[in-house]
């Protein structure tokens, strides 16, 4: 990625994120992260590095899993996101957390220094994922692992279309989930980084929910004030109005049930050994 467009890229990613202010109410940042140190068996004792820690969530179990003999250290670039983090972990009697402002891709760790790094729902925001996961393949000693999750290729249909329709307009949306929304993408990167026994487990999220105009509007700016969408805002003021309504009109024909639409959202979790 050129560097004019990385600086405009993380600018957006922090306006984006520090913005977030109700981010633990999401339908499944929560669920998901329990479930990723479920998945990730922490022993008591482990130094754990969490990527793109954001509010901690991931951090702050990690911490009671490890126990006082071990520590987690959560790094994320966003100041809201840490803010957070810090004003949770303020309410607890944890004494092995550790939260650092940094950009998780460029890390100052000792090689062989940790026991496992995980990442919960950040890989896609990577700008280079093979150089990241190569980056926490020299973080982990030998035998240590790494534990991160990554949403199928098209998940999300609200932002599948979204991206449908701004490339009507000339607008190439990237797809997030592309670099690694297939199994088989995942275990070739892995091997090609030396990663073994790598593991990949395929779990359904989802929801049903009711669209109208105000809900697609409201769909609509999420999508654009992401990362993966603000390309929009290139268009002249009368094409992102067009590009816009027709993306409300066609939410609201989407095909429904009586439960209403249903939002298809299946995930792969994936550790792999040093």
């Amino acid at each position: 990625m050129p560097e004019k467009y990385l600086n405009k890229y993380k600018q957006q990613l922090l306006s984006d994120f520090n913005a977030r202010t109700n981010y633990d109410n999401g339908r499944f940042y929560i669920p998901i992260a329990n479930r990723l140190v479920e998945f990730a068996n922490l022993q008591n004792g482990q130094k754990i590095l969490d990527i793109a820690t954001g509010t901690g969530i991931v951090a702050l179990n990690a911490a009671q899993k490890v126990g006082s003999e071990g520590k987690v250290i959560g790094v994320d670039i966003s100041t809201g996101m840490l803010n957070n983090a810090k004003t949770k972990l303020a309410k607890t009697s944890l004494q092995n957390v550790e939260f650092i402002e940094a950009d998780a891709e460029e890390l100052d760790f000792d090689d062989s220094s940790l026991n496992a790094v995980l990442c919960s729902l950040a890989i896609c925001y990577l700008t280079d994922i093979p150089t990241a996961l190569r980056n926490w393949h020299r973080l982990i000693k030998k035998d240590g692992f790494i534990a991160f999750n990554v949403w199928y290729e098209n998940a999300f249909p609200p932002s599948v279309l979204f991206r449908e329709v701004a490339q009507r307009f000339g607008i190439n949306v990237p797809n997030p989930n592309a670099p690694m929304g297939t199994s088989e993408r995942c275990n070739q990167l892995l091997q090609e980084i030396d990663f073994r026994d790598i593991q990949i487990e395929t779990e359904r999220f989802g929801w049903y929910f009711s669209v109208d105009e105000k809900i697609a509007e409201d769909i609509w700016l999420m999508n654009a004030k992401n990362v993966f969408g603000y390309q929009v805002f290139q268009l002249p003021a009368d094409k992102l109005e067009k590009c816009k309504a027709e993306y409300i009109k066609e939410m609201q024909n989407l095909p429904t049930t009586e439960k209403g639409l249903w939002c298809d959202a299946p995930i792969y979790f994936v550790s792999a050994i040093k």
